[in-house]
């Protein structure tokens, strides 16, 4: 088990680690996780997460895990729809895909969860 740094803040050697971020229990400061060797080996690349903190990359298969109202069709996608072979953009929606039903469709990573 790796040892976790003390806080920034007010020393103290309780903090713990919750999605990508350290947290001080005592003065609930918070401050992002450093990046390992593989990930600031790939700079420039961006890292992109789910929305339990799983890290994704092209060609995985996640769930939605909230129902998604579409603008302009009018139609909704429910919670535990399969999206499979997702392409992470860089742009305001993380991932492009086909959902069967919908068609072409962009969804942020903060609405899904890795299978």
């Amino acid at each position: 088990m790796s040892a976790l740094p003390a806080c920034s803040k007010c020393n103290s050697e309780f903090t713990y680690e919750d999605k990508g971020m350290y947290i001080c229990p005592e003065c609930a400061h918070e401050w992002p996780v450093q990046q390992t060797a593989t990930e600031s080996a790939e700079e420039g690349r961006k890292i992109y997460r789910d929305s339990t903190g799983t890290v994704l990359q092209d060609g995985d298969t996640v769930t939605v895990i909230k129902d998604l109202k579409l603008k302009g069709s009018g139609g909704t996608i429910k919670v535990g729809t399969k999206v499979k072979n997702i392409r992470l953009v860089d742009s305001d929606h993380d991932i492009d895909c086909k959902i069967d039903g919908f068609g072409a469709m962009s969804l942020k990573t903060e609405f899904v969860k890795k299978v």
